[in-house]
């Protein structure tokens, strides 16, 4: 499914530019705008899910491949291996929860602290 007034849809149909990391079939990942720590990617689902409050059992498996392809991105991007270095991946929820675009996405983040945020 594809949501036509979606941002993060347009960007996945490359339909507006982004400095993107990675594409496949099923996501496509790329750098954040305005990017809080010195590595900061989103890995977008192509299927319009509006956030982690739509997720059905049925998505379990993309999660789960989405979750599984943060780490080799973020060892690419420039993230140092573990236990030394490491990233933090975040889901935003909702407008209490921080979430800014309605399509669900997860924030990759890493590399050395001070961090701008968090």
């Amino acid at each position: 499914m594809h949501d036509p007034n979606c941002l993060f849809c347009k960007i996945a149909a490359g339909e507006i530019p982004s400095r993107k990391v990675y594409e496949d079939e099923e996501f496509v990942a790329f750098h954040d705008i305005h990017p809080h720590a010195p590595v900061h990617f989103l890995v977008v689902p192509r299927l319009h899910i509006p956030s982690m409050a739509q997720v059905e059992p049925g998505h379990a498996g993309l999660l789960g491949r989405m979750m599984a392809l943060a780490p080799r991105l973020a060892l690419e991007q420039g993230c140092r291996p573990y236990p030394e270095g490491g990233f933090r991946i975040q889901v935003n929820t909702g407008r209490e929860g921080g979430q800014e675009v309605d399509h669900l996405h997860m924030h990759v983040m890493g590399g050395p602290r001070p961090w701008l945020k968090g």
